[in-house]
């Protein structure tokens, strides 16, 4: 955080929280007059337990997910669900880069000892967004293979 330049947060907190922010709030204008509507936003499993020389993405992740559950809670009423996808360690090509050594203790961390799949994700999305998740709102959903 003392090296962290004041750029370098507002740039992950604009992009994060800021833009989680400036997308959401023009679909609810339209859920509002449809009273209905399925909001899934995109939070991190570092908004929920941080994560060392990530203070700006953590902040900003802590961000949605405090923006998630109140939205839910706001809007729940007018049958708008609100839910956050908190991913863990997900096979990108951000991973790939990850040396051996910092991908063996991940590993360690992740009680199914590997990485998910974009596809987890989307699967998460997918049944969030189809009817059948109608009594879920206000919450953060891990998909992180049990890391702890």
């Amino acid at each position: 955080m003392i090296g962290m330049r004041e750029k370098d947060f507002d740039d992950v907190v604009n992009t994060n929280l800021i833009g989680t922010f400036r997308v959401t709030q023009p679909l609810f204008k339209r859920m509002l007059k449809r009273r209905s509507g399925v909001i899934i936003n995109m939070a991190s499993v570092v908004g929920e337990h941080g994560n060392i020389g990530q203070a700006n993405y953590a902040a900003s992740k802590a961000g949605v997910i405090a923006m998630t559950k109140t939205l839910a809670a706001e809007y729940g009423s007018r049958n708008i669900l609100v839910n956050a996808i908190a991913p863990g360690f997900i096979e990108t090509g951000l991973t790939e880069k990850l040396s051996q050594d910092v991908k063996s203790n991940i590993l360690n961390r992740i009680s199914l000892k590997k990485f998910g799949k974009t596809c987890d994700i989307a699967n998460l999305v997918l049944f969030l967004s189809s009817g059948g998740a109608d009594y879920i709102t206000g919450q953060v959903i891990g998909v992180d293979g049990g890391l702890f």
